[in-house]
């Protein structure tokens, strides 16, 4: 009996365009390709969604954010790279976590904001020029994660000195660094199965 590949969602917390946990995101993306997933690699920006505002959302949650749960939804398995501002996760990320749980009133799916959310397996790097690798910003984001029930993996990495971590192509040089991201994408495919 075969069974369908396994659908894994991955973004960063960032739009910048020579962003490091993009970078990373693409490594980690390629990786669970090679492994059979069917991985869709979100970029935030395509999305159209304003800064969280409730009384923006009592005229009708935008089109956007429709999209986006949906396709957080459809998603059992999530790998989020998340860069780390001020010793936290950035405002972006945060915004964008922050419209998809937020219930969509008028709407009969989306009127459970932690229907996106609920279950899903969850893998976290992160990747900053600091000593620390953005270790703080994943430290934040886990408890956040978990409030809104997802399953965060135990496995993480935060990749330091990301400024000189990735070759002309936007690979990782390091068979150190490459074996770190991968166990990160290995423990999601092998939990979100038996978990979802």
């Amino acid at each position: 009996m075969t069974h369908a590949p396994l659908s894994v969602l991955i973004f960063a917390g960032s739009t910048r365009e020579h962003s490091f946990n993009r970078r990373l995101a693409h490594n980690a993306a390629t990786m669970a390709r090679a492994a059979g997933a069917q991985v869709t690699l979100l970029e935030l920006s395509t999305l159209d969604i304003p800064l969280y505002n409730a009384d923006l959302e009592a005229h009708g949650t935008p089109p956007d954010v429709i999209r986006l749960k949906e396709i957080m939804d459809a998603h059992p398995a999530w790998i989020i790279c998340s860069p780390e501002y001020n010793g936290s996760y950035t405002g972006l990320l945060k915004n964008t976590i922050d419209w998809a749980s937020s219930p969509a009133k008028s709407h009969p799916l989306w009127i459970n904001g932690i229907k996106p959310f609920e279950g899903k397996v969850v893998g976290l790097l992160s990747a900053s020029n600091g000593a620390l690798g953005g270790l703080r910003s994943l430290e934040h984001l886990n408890p956040l994660l978990l409030n809104l029930q997802c399953w965060v993996c135990p496995k993480q990495f935060a990749l330091s000195r990301a400024g000189d971590a990735f070759d002309e192509q936007g690979m990782l040089k390091s068979e150190a660094h490459r074996n770190s991201t991968q166990a990160v994408v290995d423990q999601v495919l092998w939990a979100a199965p038996r978990l979802s």
